[in-house]
């Protein structure tokens, strides 16, 4: 079943206004959010079941999970202030998948500590990412004193790949 797009903008619409009460303002942005849903669907046509609104290294993003039509999980991330996506990601369900496995040479607890040491916290949720180049990654949602961060690290070389991911507010099944 599709999401109907106006489901979505409804949903949105009334997630934004609770941060608004809390003397909370929103990152600006020069591009609205249907926009960049418009290009993630054209992308990958399929349900859109999660989104989330973020910052990353100071640039709003909206990330897109799309159950694709082509029945694979897929994550597209657009430049709020630009209109362009930034990023697709194909999700598979554990590092045991084989196109994550066969890029593994840093295991999922390696990769926790490296990122437990750029942020120290409690680890809330890891997803096994494959990148648009094939590269196989752990992205780690870590509850810090401060919020919630999200961090990437190579699932190849240990080496953080994306940080200090700020989320704003998601809408949507996790």
């Amino acid at each position: 079943m599709k999401t109907p797009i106006s489901t979505i903008f409804l949903i949105a619409s009334f997630g934004l206004s609770a941060p608004c009460f809390a003397d909370f303002t929103m990152p600006p942005t020069k591009v609205p959010m249907e926009t960049c849903l418009k290009l993630a669907q054209a992308k990958k046509p399929g349900d859109t079941v999660k989104l989330e609104f973020k910052l990353e290294r100071g640039t709003p993003i909206y990330e897109f999970n799309v159950l694709g039509s082509d029945g694979k999980e897929w994550e597209l991330e657009c430049d709020a202030n630009q209109g362009l996506l930034t990023e697709i990601e194909q999700e598979v369900a554990s590092a045991n998948d084989p196109l994550f496995k066969a890029k593994v040479k840093i295991n999922e607890d390696e990769a926790r500590k490296v990122a437990l040491k750029a942020h120290p916290g409690e680890i809330t949720e890891v997803e096994y990412e494959i990148e648009e180049n094939g590269d196989a990654s752990y992205e780690f949602d870590i509850k810090t004193s401060d919020g919630e961060v999200k961090l990437e690290v190579d699932a190849s070389t240990g080496k953080i790949v994306e940080n200090n991911e700020v989320e704003i507010y998601q809408i949507g099944k996790e």
